[in-house]
């Protein structure tokens, strides 16, 4: 018999036609509260009864159409979560039958009080590793781990752009913990000495008058050869443009409404300068077996000893959460999370 559960469906499909803004506006033209039937488990697929999920960015574009991967009409919102398995599809899954686990959406989403996800895609948690950790332990974690192994390509210093946010801070203390030199990038002041301490080498900010200034001593001494880039602005390009020779701008988000001017676009050809997308989505698929237990062990372990820890903004209950994400959202630097 199908599953029929409370959920934040999306009501509609597919992609939007033309841009939309990183925050919508009002997520009632985007959502409905109520309840939706799961898909029927299939081999390899568990059932679970979900305790947290969290809002990213990405979540944002998607249920405005704005992602890489097209809405399904009626399904619930939501990337990731973590929750109790309570059925499984065939053998695959029944190993995991009242184990915690983190879990992916992808499947019928994760704003809803259950969810049906890939049993392989499923993260048993280790005791230590607190509900809010777990459920924020896929996408930005790992995001991390995989984009300062790409930092490390380019040498031992690079540069990450919203250094603040919850993903920048994962990054700083991960870098430093590997003997490498982030230079963090924000956009308002009043976060330097918090970020020196979670792991920043250099501390920049892109509003103040000085900014190429300072960014100028902190390249030329650190010789950065990697941007980190989620916010895709003018300043972001003016400080790849100032990078060394065969710098390379990997770009992971756009939390800039802005179009930046490519205004030295002889770089490319004379300093071997290099532009490039990263989405996690195809990034993981990629990993051999052995190098993606060996992030996913390494994600558990920082959160289980506490070098880790997922900043909280406010949980906020399903029922109440049309109304209430948006608020808290803008509010905070913090994680909001929805609790069935």
């Amino acid at each position: 018999m199908a599953q029929v559960t409370q959920a934040l469906a999306l009501r509609e499909g597919g992609f939007a036609r033309g841009p939309r803004p990183q925050v919508p506006e009002d997520l009632h033209a985007h959502l409905e509260l109520r309840e939706v039937t799961l898909p029927e488990l299939g081999a390899g697929q568990v059932l679970v009864e979900v305790i947290l999920s969290p809002v990213n960015p990405s979540d944002f574009f998607y249920l405005q159409g704005a992602y890489g991967q097209p809405r399904q009409q009626g399904q619930a919102a939501g990337f990731e979560g973590c929750g109790r398995v309570i059925a499984a599809g065939g053998a695959a899954g029944e190993k995991l039958i009242g184990q915690r686990v983190a879990f992916l959406g992808s499947l019928s989403g994760a704003w809803a009080k259950h969810a049906v996800a890939e049993a392989a895609l499923c993260i048993p948690l280790h005791e230590a590793v607190s509900d809010v950790d777990g459920a924020a332990l896929i996408v930005n974690p790992l995001t991390a781990v995989a984009l300062v192994d790409r930092a490390r390509e380019g040498g031992d210093a690079f540069i990450l752009n919203a250094a603040a946010s919850q993903l920048g801070r994962l990054m700083l203390g991960l870098a430093r913990d590997e003997g490498l030199k982030p230079v963090a990038v924000i956009r308002r002041p009043g976060e330097e000495d918090a970020l020196r301490a979670a792991g920043a080498t250099e501390v920049l900010v892109s509003s103040a008058p000085d900014f190429m200034d300072q960014a100028g001593a902190a390249i030329k001494a650190l010789k950065p050869r990697v941007l980190l880039d989620a916010v895709g602005d003018q300043a972001t390009a003016d400080l790849f443009f100032a990078m060394p020779a065969r710098a390379a701008w990997v770009i992971y988000g756009k939390m800039s409404d802005e179009a930046p001017s490519l205004g030295q676009m002889g770089q490319f050809i004379f300093m071997g300068k290099t532009v490039e997308g990263f989405w996690l989505s195809r990034v993981l698929p990629a990993l051999s077996p052995e190098r993606a237990a060996a992030a996913i062990a390494q994600v558990q372990k920082r959160f289980a000893s506490g070098d880790w820890q997922t900043r909280v903004a406010e949980e906020i209950p399903l029922d109440t959460a049309l109304d209430r994400i948006l608020p808290a959202y803008a509010r905070s630097a913090g994680k909001v999370m929805i609790r069935p």
